[in-house]
């Protein structure tokens, strides 16, 4: 019995030790996630000069919207990932954060835009994209994975939140780019080159993608609603933005072999999305509609995309140009007025 009693004793010390080692290995790797502080997030954790980290650019964005180096911001999709705050900011005498998300729906973009308002209440101009994802679908929630407490003004919450694998990899990556061996891929003011390089443009390979893209509905609605509920979304941003913020609210440009022939499903949904932003728009002062999904030598040629939805570099310059030029070439808008525009890519300026 008393050899059984020491036994016991001897394995009860080792538990305790290994519990405290555990314990001991865990808080200091808790420690070192919060200390690191892998998406400038947490309240009070130093004041290093981190950088967007994060594949998944929800865990990234929160703290962009929250800056002061900002009072303008770009919401939207992939679609929109190509426009370069840099390149906009001098026309519009602004300081731009993009903060376009992949597949973004338009719950998560009002996300985003909601908490970019809270921390800048008189924002100069804002932009919005709408693409498919709002005239075709209506999702309400989350396309990827999302981090809550970020959103939700529970910053403290992340402290908790900090024990967490992804948190950890993040932190680890963080630390890398802090110590400088990391290079940076996603810009400190939102932009990243989401694309290819153009001189790695394979024809051969875009037009795999054009055949293997899901297929445009040219059947009749039969019976289906034009009506696209997403877009009671893009009415309460646009209502919470004040009197003089200018507001962009445009359709970027997709290859015309996905527009749909006239008549059929996907070309009526399309033709009513764009109905239905121009009656929004016209109720709220200082806006303005730009589309560039018409025909056009931009949408015309597949030689300008990379696949249906994604346009190249060198049209993100004329998207962007596009953009100042309808935006600012009759300013300032009257008070009380908005302005619907297409955009003439030969021409070079909206009509």
């Amino acid at each position: 019995m008393p050899l059984f009693t020491s036994g016991s004793s001897q394995w009860r010390r080792f538990a305790m030790i290994f519990i405290g080692v555990m314990f001991g290995c865990g808080l200091a790797i808790w420690l070192f996630i919060v200390i690191i502080d892998p998406w400038n997030i947490l309240p009070a954790s130093p004041p290093f000069n981190r950088i967007p980290i994060s594949t998944n650019a929800r865990y990234s964005m929160p703290a962009l919207a929250m800056s002061d180096r900002f009072d303008s911001a770009m919401i939207g999709t992939s679609t929109s990932r190509l426009l370069r705050p840099q390149f906009m900011n001098g026309p519009f005498g602004a300081r731009f954060v993009n903060l376009s998300m992949n597949t973004a729906s338009p719950w998560e973009q009002e996300k985003i835009f909601s908490l970019f308002l809270r921390h800048h209440p008189q924002p100069k101009v804002v932009t919005f994209d709408i693409d498919f994802t709002w005239c075709f679908q209506d999702i309400n929630g989350p396309n990827r994975p999302f981090p809550y407490w970020m959103y939700e003004g529970s910053l403290w919450k992340g402290y908790l939140h900090m024990a967490d694998l992804y948190a950890l990899q993040e932190a680890s990556n963080q630390f890398l780019w802090l110590i400088g061996l990391k290079k940076q891929r996603y810009g400190s003011d939102g932009y990243t080159t989401l694309l290819p390089v153009d001189y790695a443009y394979n024809p051969k390979v875009v037009n795999k993608v054009f055949r293997e893209w899901w297929p445009t509905d040219s059947s009749p609605p039969n019976g289906r609603s034009l009506d696209q509920p997403a877009l009671r979304r893009l009415v309460f941003m646009l209502k919470m933005l004040p009197t003089n913020t200018l507001k962009i609210v445009w359709i970027p440009p997709f290859s015309a072999e996905f527009f749909g022939k006239e008549g059929g499903w996907t070309n009526m949904k399309w033709q009513a999305c764009k109905a239905d932003i121009t009656k929004i728009i016209q109720d709220y002062p200082n806006a303005i509609a730009i589309d560039f999904a018409q025909q056009s030598p931009i949408t015309s040629q597949r030689s300008n995309f990379w696949d249906p939805i994604h346009y190249r570099n060198f049209i993100a310059d004329k998207v962007m140009i596009g953009l100042i030029e309808a935006s600012l070439h009759h300013q300032p808008l009257p008070q009380n007025q908005s302005r619907i525009l297409g955009f003439d890519s030969n021409k070079k300026h909206a009509h």
